[in-house]
């Protein structure tokens, strides 16, 4: 059957040609049977009149069937080929352009304008015109997919906006170019190089706007192909190893750090225009303080000590405020040295405001706003679809003790418990686990477990649950009518915290003794407990006025505005184990 063509017609030319019909088979090498059905308006494109409809029919069958087994066989070669080799074959197209004097890698190009400007500006161009405003467009981005036929090819452009097609004809770039350009735009590009073009605009017949290109040049020269198409890149750790890639081929992942980006600008234009200042703090400290956590440890050659990446931005800050800055911020990396989780990376952004005057109550107010008013402003709404569930962000939330909210979900009353055997035990029966209880010492550490265990993943809607245990709080101030819990409150959204706040602890002589108790968990083997740091009880006797503090931890409510499942999916470059390490 090999080169066997078969065309059967039924050409009607009673009525000028408006009836010219036509079914072929073809078979041609590498093509089984290739067929194709032109209808009755088939005279419109192929000349109703001259008689030369079959001949361009059967010229664009041969032409479309042999494009078609030309793509076949290219596409079997390179399955079969190595990356090495692919890798070998791109660099032999940068010697050969090379050796004709062209650089493959290229210092700049002038761009005109974006996918996304073109789409806008010619959305009212009909199928088949080409644009009467003789602007010259210049455009770059990479080539996502390659589309070669004889003397014309159809290249996929991918800019940061989004996409056009590139429509490039052999007469047009070789009459602007040199004879030979189209050949070596052919020869030397492949999916994954980064080009520009410069043309007209064009939308074709089946309604794609494309850059009607004069000029083409190489501005750089991708040594390593793209995923396949068909099967893109589904490896979740590759995704994340290659985060590059995945942006490249992904645009929902780019769309996602846009979002970020935006995001982390609507929160500090929020507090500046509220008078707040931005200002930053060390990264290194000489102790690890302001949160409880496992720190990551390093060495100061110069100065020869033992120095911590810092867990908290919280006691430098609340430093400044003692200096006289009634409200400061800092929105910055800290680094904790913990597991790793869809909830948890061990470098991480969070976001802390301290603000003289106010309490908990006050922070609950601006927390609520500014979630709020950042959805409002990077989304367009107020309430987000989170994996199917609708969450509503806008004011107010609800508020809820935590003895409340364990009680509604265990039925427990722990007002009523008097020693932490008797809470261990309502507990157990409540359904947490003994493994969880085990190092619980008081009856507020049995609240906050059973809260953890039987309540935070349960809570969907934006929600503040207040007031919390003495000793799991060991900055927050003293509830001023509740004894043995502390004026503080952690925000819940789709099972996770996203934020914490207190009315800061003020008194310094009630905060050594919290700092002593910290360090006494520490002596005796817990690694998150903090240190004393005199530095800061030194400034607390100074004089703190009172204040309300806040933290929200960015990477989980970008989770939250964006729909993203995992932390992974919101940091650049998580960590991950190394591959050396995985063997």
């Amino acid at each position: 059957w090999r080169g066997f063509l078969m065309i059967l017609c039924d050409f009607g030319n009673q009525t000028g040609g408006n009836r010219t019909s036509a079914m072929a088979f073809v078979c041609l090498p590498g093509v089984r049977v290739a067929c194709a059905f032109y209808p009755r308006s088939i005279g419109q494109r192929y000349g109703r009149r001259d008689g030369q409809g079959p001949r361009r029919i059967l010229r664009d069958m041969v032409m479309a069937s042999g494009a078609a087994a030309q793509k076949a066989d290219k596409a079997k070669r390179e399955e079969a080929q190595t990356p090495s080799q692919l890798r070998q074959a791109r660099l032999d197209k940068i010697d050969a352009m090379r050796g004709e004097g062209v650089n493959p890698f290229a210092y700049r190009f002038d761009r005109t304008h974006s996918a996304s400007q073109l789409q806008d500006m010619y959305r009212d161009l009909k199928d088949g015109e080409e644009a009467q405003d003789s602007i010259e467009i210049a455009v770059a981005g990479r080539i996502m997919a390659r589309r070669v036929f004889g003397k014309l090819a159809f290249f996929t452009l991918q800019d940061e906006s989004g996409t056009v097609q590139l429509y490039l004809e052999k007469k047009r770039i070789d009459d602007a170019m040199q004879s030979g350009a189209f050949g070596q735009l052919k020869d030397w590009t492949d999916s994954g190089d980064i080009v520009g073009a410069s043309g007209t605009a064009k939308r074709t017949e089946k309604g794609e706007l494309s850059v009607y290109v004069k000029e083409w040049t190489m501005l750089t020269k991708s040594l390593l192909p793209l995923p396949d198409k068909f099967h893109g890149l589904t490896d979740v750790e590759k995704r994340y190893r290659q985060r590059h890639l995945d942006m490249v081929v992904n645009p929902s992942v780019r769309d996602t750090f846009r979002k970020r980006a935006r995001i982390t600008s609507a929160i500090r234009r929020f507090l500046d225009d509220r008078g707040f200042l931005e200002i930053e703090t060390p990264s290194l400290h000489q102790v690890a303080g302001g949160a409880e956590a496992r720190p990551f440890r390093t060495f100061h050659n110069a100065l020869e000590m033992d120095l911590n990446l810092r867990i908290a931005t919280e006691l430098h800050l609340k430093r400044l405020v003692v200096g006289g800055f009634d409200k400061v911020y800092e929105l910055g990396r800290v680094y904790r040295n913990e597991g790793v989780s869809t909830r948890h990376n061990p470098e991480f952004t969070s976001i802390e405001v301290y603000q003289a005057y106010v309490d908990y109550n006050d922070m609950m107010d601006l927390t609520e706003e500014l979630v709020e008013h950042v959805a409002e402003e990077v989304l367009g709404t107020s309430e987000v679809d989170y994996q199917g569930t609708k969450i509503t962000l806008s004011r107010p939330w609800r508020r809820v003790t935590m003895h409340d909210i364990v009680e509604e979900k265990s039925r427990i009353k722990f007002l009523d418990i008097q020693t932490t055997e008797e809470g261990k035990e309502a507990a157990i029966k409540a359904g947490v686990s003994e493994s969880a209880l085990e190092h619980c010492k008081t009856v507020g550490q049995v609240l906050n477990v059973c809260f953890e265990e039987l309540c935070e993943s349960t809570i969907v809607q934006p929600t503040f649950v207040i007031d919390y245990p003495l000793e799991i709080s060991p900055l927050a101030k003293p509830h001023r009518t509740k004894p043995g819990m502390v004026e503080r409150f952690e925000m819940f959204a789709v099972g996770r915290e996203t934020a914490n706040s207190f009315s800061e602890l003020t008194d310094p002589v009630d905060q050594r003794a919290r700092f002593d108790e910290q360090a006494a968990k520490k002596a005796a083997g817990d690694e998150e407990a903090c240190d004393v740091d005199e530095e800061f009880l030194s400034a607390l006797e100074t004089g703190l006025p009172p204040a309300g503090g806040l933290g929200i931890g960015i990477d989980r409510l970008v989770m939250l505005l964006t729909n993203s499942p995992s932390i992974r999916d919101v940091i650049a470059f998580p960590a991950l184990r190394s591959q050396t390490s995985q063997g």
